[in-house]
């Protein structure tokens, strides 16, 4: 008994110091925290989505959940095949190009009206602190941190592994110059080592005017946020940015919700929605899209095209790794929903006319 207390107290100890380092962040504290208090949308000592969001749906337990990961995953859950990729040349772009390239998962580059905006990049080959936890999918890793020019716009939807990853962030502080993420996830950034003159916390509804007709507003999104055992101490959020020439929506990580109506009667229509599509399950169904609804919250917005992304890099729910994407695509087709589906790395022009390429079909 004393040599299993031994044990215990080992493992316990491990993990705290495990958690102590530079890679998780740090909460919120001081100016920040006082800030963060004051914001409508934090209450009783963390931010509250919209809508009542329990992390589970009813009846579902979490012993539930874990059997079902471990042991009943589509046996499809993971690429057999390496996923084809295209490697555009980011620094020999034209200014004057409007494009996107995406990066697998949530992580994507937009060039627009002469502006360089990076979303949720994670180029360290994992979403989690464990990296065998987590590996991307092969033939998703083409580009890395080295590739990229200097960053006008860094945008980070919330806080965690698969959005906020240390290692990329840590290299690209010399490329970056402005942060832009929701309330509480600058600390993250401080403790790393930005420069906070350079990140811009914002809380849902606030308009942030970036330069000469380049202007954001934070909305709300339907999640969690929280890179350890302490939940919600940061606001997740999604984007609305418009630029001289195109107004896009940036959709981070969300359930369902009356929240896309409302953006999209605001401040649609858009040019493009890019929305999270991937890592559902039923028995998280509040906190991710199922692929129908992905549709649906696309007509909701008024967005006049939809790209699909949180798939294709990662495996973090049960399906099928390609199961999104036919899915989506499916119900696109039925709803008459244009649909952009550049594979990794494709430089895919936002002006022109997108058309859809089924590049994963055949693939095991």
């Amino acid at each position: 008994m004393i040599t299993l207390g031994i044990i215990i107290l080992l493992i316990v100890v491990g993990g705290w110091v495990f958690m102590q380092t530079a890679s998780f962040g740090q909460l919120p504290k001081d100016k920040r925290l006082a800030r963060i208090q004051k914001s409508p949308n934090f209450k009783d000592g963390q931010f509250q989505n919209l809508s009542p969001t329990p992390d589970l749906a009813e009846g579902v337990s979490y012993y539930a959940v874990m059997k079902e990961f471990m042991f009943q995953k589509s046996k499809r859950n993971t690429p057999v095949d390496s996923l084809p990729s295209q490697k555009t040349d980011l620094k020999a772009l034209q200014p004057e190009e409007s494009v996107l390239v995406w990066f697998g998962h949530s992580s994507y580059f937009i060039q627009v009206d002469g502006k360089r905006i990076l979303i949720d990049p994670v180029f360290s080959g994992a979403a989690s602190p464990i990296k065998a936890t987590t590996r991307s999918y092969m033939g998703s890793d083409v580009y890395s941190v080295d590739d990229f020019p200097a960053i006008d716009y860094l945008f980070i939807s919330h806080d965690h592994w698969d959005h906020l990853d240390y290692e990329t962030i840590i290299q690209l502080k010399p490329k970056v110059k402005k942060v832009i993420t929701g309330l509480g996830v600058g600390a993250h950034f401080e403790r790393w080592g930005y420069d906070t003159s350079k990140v811009l916390e914002t809380d849902w509804y606030d308009v942030s005017v970036l330069d000469e007709a380049f202007k954001v507003t934070t909305t709300p999104a339907r999640h969690f946020s929280g890179r350890g055992f302490s939940r919600n101490k940061s606001l997740w959020a999604s984007f609305v940015l418009q630029t001289p020439s195109m107004k896009l929506y940036i959709g981070g990580d969300s359930g369902y919700d009356s929240h896309f109506k409302d953006i999209g009667q605001k401040y649609g229509p858009f040019d493009l929605a890019l929305l999270e599509c991937g890592q559902y399950d039923k028995s998280w169904k509040y906190i991710h899209m199922m692929p129908e609804e992905v549709v649906q919250a696309t007509k909701d917005l008024g967005a006049y095209r939809l790209m699909p992304v949180h798939w294709s890099k990662f495996s973090l729910g049960n399906h099928a790794w390609d199961d999104p994407i036919l899915r989506v695509t499916a119900a696109a087709k039925e709803q008459g929903v244009s649909i952009c589906t550049p594979m990794i790395g494709e430089k895919l022009s936002l002006k022109d006319s997108i058309k859809h390429s089924p590049w994963w079909s055949g693939l095991n």
